[in-house]
């Protein structure tokens, strides 16, 4: 069994991706804060309360064949897209950026990150403890 194996290390790593991925779009706004008719982009992020939903401890096995085959496992998209944010005001040259929105986002994301990591880092202590092995 790898981590992979485990729903919950894939949701951690699928929202460990959109975090990266968020940082990249956000950087950018910063980047563009200058630049006209630049419209301020976000990264939508997946419904993890419906991956919790799906996600079971593991796959169903099928014991017998009057049984209705199940399916588990969590995980999702790694590809996130970018969409233009809304309710932004305008420059005159048109420029739609927030400077300090954008930096609040980028440290909001940012602390976000950091706790889906430790998140990480302490389930896979956990699962090592269970196995009998040190952690250091």
């Amino acid at each position: 069994m790898t981590t992979s194996d485990v729903p919950l290390f894939s949701m951690l790593r699928t929202r460990m991706q959109w975090h990266q991925d968020r940082q990249k779009v956000l950087a950018e706004n910063v980047a563009n804060a200058d630049t006209p008719r630049y419209r301020a982009r976000d990264v939508r992020a997946p419904d993890f309360g419906q991956m919790t939903r799906t996600a079971g401890a593991s796959a169903p096995t099928r014991t017998d064949s009057r049984h209705i085959a199940g399916t588990g496992g969590a995980g999702g998209s790694t590809t996130f897209r970018a969409h233009q944010t809304r309710g932004t005001v305008s420059t005159p040259d048109g420029n739609r950026v927030n400077l300090e929105d954008e930096m609040l986002k980028v440290a909001q994301n940012q602390m976000d990150y950091q706790a889906v990591v430790g998140l990480y880092q302490r389930s896979l202590g956990l699962i090592r403890t269970a196995i009998g092995k040190k952690t250091s």
